[in-house]
């Protein structure tokens, strides 16, 4: 089960980098209540804004507040459909939601633009694994992600995955 953990902590919620905050005020929840304010504003004023409503999504999965996040995903793919990163973390949220069924179709959809999207197809193993117990279609989706990254500094974690999961059959 820890290997589950890891796995889904290398694969799932990733954490952006945001941008250093050049004002004199600490971080913590302060500050994010103030840049959540800001990224709200200006989501209000530039509703076709898609970078503030990925940075509102961001910011929202990254303080699991996945409900929220989903909310602004669905609206920067609105405006950029194409957007395959956006997409995963979408999926990411729906499983931490309790929607794997939908981070499913999230992760699908994402390989649809992009079939060697290296973390759609990590991510969707550890959906059908843990979520579904689907291990033929966990498997499946590990072996993708190797045969697009076999070098992958987690390639031998997956191949471990891979070998559980084939082996619990």
């Amino acid at each position: 089960m820890i290997s589950v953990f890891l796995l889904f902590a290398v694969f799932g919620c990733q954490q952006k980098e945001e941008p250093k905050s050049q004002n004199q005020f600490p971080a913590g929840p302060v500050q994010s209540v103030n840049e959540e304010k800001l990224l709200r504003e200006a989501a209000a004023k530039d509703p076709k804004n898609v970078n503030v409503w990925i940075s509102l999504g961001n910011m929202m999965m990254d303080s699991s507040r996945f409900s929220e996040a989903i909310d602004a995903y669905q609206r920067a793919l609105d405006i950029t459909p194409g957007n395959v990163d956006v997409r995963v973390d979408m999926g990411t949220c729906y499983r931490n939601s309790g929607k794997p069924e939908m981070a499913v179709k999230e992760y699908r959809k994402a390989l649809e633009i992009n079939p060697k999207h290296l973390n759609a197809h990590k991510n969707l193993g550890v959906v059908f694994a843990y979520d579904l117990k689907d291990a033929a279609q966990a498997v499946k989706e590990f072996e993708a992600a190797l045969a697009i990254a076999p070098n992958a500094p987690d390639a031998g974690q997956i191949s471990q995955e891979i070998q559980k999961l084939k082996a619990a059959k």
